[in-house]
C-alpha cells in the first residue's frame, strides 16, 4: 500500500475532522462487533441485542454513532428499525487495508497494551 501525499497536502481541517470521527467509531470493539454482525445481513436492534447480550440503550448507541459516520444505514417496518452496512464492499476493502497494515508492521497491538506502555503518559498518577 502506498500513500498518496498530494492527496494529504490537500485535506482540510473539516476533512480531519471526518476522518477522525470514521476513525473514532471504528476504534471501538463493540462497534466493530457490531459491524461484523452485520456483514451477515441487516439486522433489527433486538437481534443485535439477543446476539450480543448488551443492553438495547448500549446496541441503540453504538449504532447511532455508526449511523452518523455513514457506516450503518436504517430503515424502519413497522416498529422495528432495520439496520445494514451502508457500504459492504467499501468497508470490506478497509478491513483488508488495515489487516494488510497490521501485517506489514510486525506488530500485533491491542488496547491494553498501548494503554499500559510505560512511554504513554495518560495522566494517572
Amino acid at each position: 500500500m502506498t500513500i498518496n501525499y498530494g492527496v494529504l497536502d490537500s485535506v482540510t481541517f473539516e476533512d480531519r475532522n471526518t476522518y477522525a470521527a470514521l476513525f473514532h467509531a471504528l476504534a471501538e470493539p463493540t462497534r466493530l462487533a457490531l459491524l461484523e454482525h452485520l456483514v451477515n445481513g441487516e439486522h433489527r436492534v433486538r437481534d443485535l441485542v439477543d446476539h450480543m447480550y448488551l443492553a438495547q440503550s448500549t446496541v441503540s448507541k453504538h449504532l447511532a454513532c455508526l449511523r452518523d459516520c455513514g457506516l450503518v444505514q436504517m430503515r424502519i417496518e413497522g416498529r422495528s428499525s432495520w439496520f445494514s452496512l451502508a457500504e459492504p464492499a467499501r468497508l470490506a476493502d478497509l478491513v483488508e487495508a488495515a489487516d494488510a497494515l497490521l501485517s506489514a508492521s510486525g506488530v500485533s497491538p491491542s488496547l491494553r497494551d498501548h494503554q499500559d506502555h510505560p512511554d504513554l503518559d495518560l495522566g494517572q498518577e
